[in-house]
């Protein structure tokens, strides 16, 4: 069972964009880390090729370390610390404060 999960909003807790929350877009599971909308962007330079498309200065999303962000719990709207639950369905995901469920969302 996955902490983090890739549509999950999340809050940064640690780092340069602490307190700010976003959405999962990517994990990287040999690195340990999560791609975030919106935050941690760096400046990427990139050249011209061949298909016409020109070069030039990209702003995108760079990797943050999955101990960094924590799943936001949908009943309190604070950041929280993630346990299971198994049920007759299977195992679900829950908020350890309130014990609500963090529900799965659907990649888009």
């Amino acid at each position: 069972m996955a902490r983090i999960r890739v549509g999950d909003q999340v809050e940064v807790v640690a780092g340069k964009e602490r307190g700010k929350r976003g959405e999962v877009l990517r994990i990287l599971l040999k690195t340990d880390r999560v791609v975030v909308r919106g935050l941690n962007m760096v400046k990427k330079h990139k050249k011209p090729n061949q298909q016409g498309q020109g070069g030039g200065i990209v702003s995108m999303e760079a990797p943050i370390h999955v101990s960094n962000v924590m799943p936001i719990d949908p009943s309190s709207g604070k950041p929280t610390r993630v346990g299971k639950k198994v049920t007759e369905a299977g195992t679900i995901r829950i908020g350890r404060k309130t014990g609500a469920e963090i529900p799965a969302t659907a990649r888009s």
